[in-house]
């Protein structure tokens, strides 16, 4: 239908074009209760929504490497329990070669088996220490975490050979008939707890670096997403508000154009 088809009055014309005002201004209202935002789209207010994007696009990136520093900070958990528990075969040992300096041959021997299979348990342990393929106990075994959304800044994490092998601790020396293995024994095994004391707190170290960048991240994840919303969240108790106006101007509208059809109506009683 033309515009032009239907003639109104004036006033008529005047009081419907404020009504289909309310109308939408009722609208966007609505919409921006149900979603909690006064700025939906870029045809809102483009600066302050494409500000808002770039907002949360960083948060979600960061979000990303919080998510892969969790991930290493994991990997190391599982070397540190590992290195306890390696630590914890190796005072083992230390007290089969106390035991083997006053022991008879024949406890000697037994002795040395049972030293030897504690050492085989070392490696093995220190093969299980993994965490989704990465091992920090295994010789060559390296992983850099980046902490920020371009990967400019982050840490490289090395490992380090914690088997027997690798921790320098030798089989026994046959039966240990002699007092001299045994000792050799013992001072193998002190080495190799100040190996992995020393090993251990480069590890701790990286660890609490990456727990500090976690929580950085955490902590401005969160003021990236707060600054999205202070860009496009809206004010519920004003929109409230603008609500309650604009339906008592919806219905003062509709009163008004009442009152304006009844000039026209008034033409009816000419005839």
């Amino acid at each position: 239908m033309a515009i032009n088809d239907i003639t109104l009055a004036g006033s008529m014309r005047t009081n419907l074009v404020n009504l289909q005002g309310v109308a939408t201004l009722q609208a966007r209202t609505t919409q921006r209760l149900s979603t909690g935002k006064k700025v939906n789209s870029a045809v809102d207010d483009p600066s302050a929504f494409f500000a808002a994007q770039n907002h949360q696009n960083r948060a979600a990136d960061l979000a990303a490497r919080k998510d892969q520093v969790g991930e290493a900070i994991q990997t190391v958990k599982a070397a540190l329990q590992g290195l306890d528990g390696i630590s914890a075969l190796i005072q083992q040992a230390k007290g089969l070669t106390a035991s083997a300096r006053s022991a008879n041959t024949a406890d000697r021997a037994s002795l040395a088996t049972q030293f030897d299979a504690l050492r085989t348990q070392i490696t093995q342990l220190a093969g299980d220490a993994s965490y989704k393929g990465t091992n920090f106990l295994a010789s060559g075994s390296s992983l850099t975490v980046s902490f920020n959304e371009s990967g400019t800044s982050s840490l490289t994490v090395s490992g380090f050979d914690a088997s027997a092998t690798g921790l320098a601790i030798n089989a026994a020396a046959g039966s240990w008939a002699s007092n001299a293995n045994i000792d050799s024994a013992n001072t193998d095994l002190n080495a190799a707890l100040n190996t992995l004391r020393t090993d251990a707190k480069s590890l701790a170290s990286n660890n609490g670096v990456m727990t500090t960048r976690q929580d950085f991240t955490t902590q401005l994840i969160n003021t990236e997403s707060s600054g999205a919303d202070m860009l496009t969240a809206a004010d519920t108790n004003e929109e409230g508000a603008n609500m309650l106006a604009l339906q008592t101007r919806q219905q003062l509208g509709v009163v008004a154009l009442q009152l304006s059809s009844q000039a026209q109506q008034s033409v009816l009683r000419l005839f």
